[in-house]
């Protein structure tokens, strides 16, 4: 069972959020001005976290783990109240498209690892993920090749599963969008081209009769749908993300919106073709003005790697994620990283494997059988 956000108020919430994002760009910033530096010469290595946009959770999340696991040369131990990170490593989260853009570039080694969720993981490690509406093909003709254009992505592999993602539908609450299907017609952000949130929103329309053909659909950055909304330049937007989402506290905060209910019914039609869906609910009093629990479903976020990244490495990492002393920077981050617990960490990864170095960490912290890599 999740954990419900606690209450707090949006302007500390959106504040906090505001310093994580703040800080986690200006150590990308800094990584894309440092020399590459022979490790022989200074003992440093860098490694990259891709998230997605900076006002969504991904980037959050890949912040805190970033500061989880560097431990640069002159850093305190960690039994002294210092880094329990990995020596001689510096961390930063790369903003990205998003779950699908992030799978591809660590398939193709342009990231060490990256945040994605299950079901984009499933389907770039099987090479099949569902198809665009034809509506859609033109919008997308100048995005990256489709990922079923690229084959089976048998090079990812699993550090850990970390948090539950919530499929949030988000609209202008003087439209009095009661079900998904009042949704056609209207100006909808599907996502960003490359993102999990994308592939979702096709599905759950799917699961009502529509498609992107029946929406005015926009394929915008989680800012900039943002933005639209509170400029009353969009009706409604999707978004998968761990609660509460920064992009949607600011919304919320400035303008008057809704969040859509999943019904039961539609929940059971997505898990009878896609296992990846849990029945859920965004608690009340997530986002500011929306007093009601709102039924919806979830997905899972996994921390993705190469499986070319050397094993001693992945070992070092799945250590200090699950450090004791660590566990005050994940509570201490965004909500989210309150719900990354090691007794979920094997959970909801679907086919990919775990990187050996992963998986030899959990077996001698007896959370995997001898015999088990997944």
């Amino acid at each position: 069972m999740e954990q419900r956000a606690p209450s707090r108020r949006p302007g500390r919430c959106r504040g906090r959020a505001r310093r994580a994002a703040l800080l986690a760009g200006l150590a990308a910033a800094t990584l894309l001005v440092l020399p590459l530096v022979p490790r022989a010469a200074e003992e440093l290595r860098y490694f990259r976290i891709g998230t997605a946009s900076p006002t969504g959770t991904y980037f959050q999340i890949g912040g805190v783990l970033a500061n989880i696991i560097s431990k640069p040369p002159g850093a305190r131990d960690c039994d002294r109240g210092g880094s329990c990170g990995v020596p001689g490593l510096v961390a930063v989260a790369q903003a990205t498209q998003g779950s699908l853009d992030n799978a591809v570039l660590v398939a193709n080694g342009q990231l060490e690892s990256a945040l994605v969720q299950n079901d984009i993981a499933h389907w770039a490690f099987d090479g099949n993920p569902p198809a665009a509406p034809p509506c859609a093909r033109r919008e997308l003709a100048s995005a990256a090749p489709a990922l079923s254009a690229r084959g089976p992505l048998k090079n990812l592999r699993v550090i850990a599963a970390l948090f539950p993602e919530h499929l949030h539908v988000v609209a202008r609450a003087e439209l009095r969008i009661h079900r998904l299907a009042d949704l056609r017609g209207l100006r909808v952000g599907m996502g960003e081209v490359g993102s999990g949130t994308l592939a979702d929103a096709r599905l759950v329309l799917a699961a009502v009769g529509l498609s992107e053909c029946d929406v005015k659909a926009e394929y915008q950055s989680l800012a900039q749908a943002a933005a639209a909304m509170a400029a009353g330049k969009l009706d409604a937007l999707f978004i998968v993300g761990g609660y509460p989402v920064p992009a949607l506290m600011d919304l919320a905060s400035t303008t008057k919106v809704q969040l859509v209910p999943l019904p039961e019914r539609v929940v059971k039609r997505l898990q009878s073709r896609f296992s990846f869906f849990i029945s859920s609910e965004i608690p009340r009093a997530t986002y500011p003005g929306i007093d009601a629990a709102t039924p919806s479903v979830s997905l899972t976020a996994l921390w993705l790697v190469g499986a070319q990244v050397p094993d001693d490495l992945v070992y070092a990492l799945t250590g200090a994620l699950w450090q004791e002393a660590t566990r005050r920077l994940l509570d201490g981050g965004h909500p989210a990283g309150r719900r990354i617990l090691l007794t979920t960490a094997l959970a909801g990864m679907s086919d990919v494997p775990l990187h050996p170095g992963a998986a030899r960490w959990y077996r001698e912290a007896g959370k995997l059988p001898k015999d088990k890599s997944r």
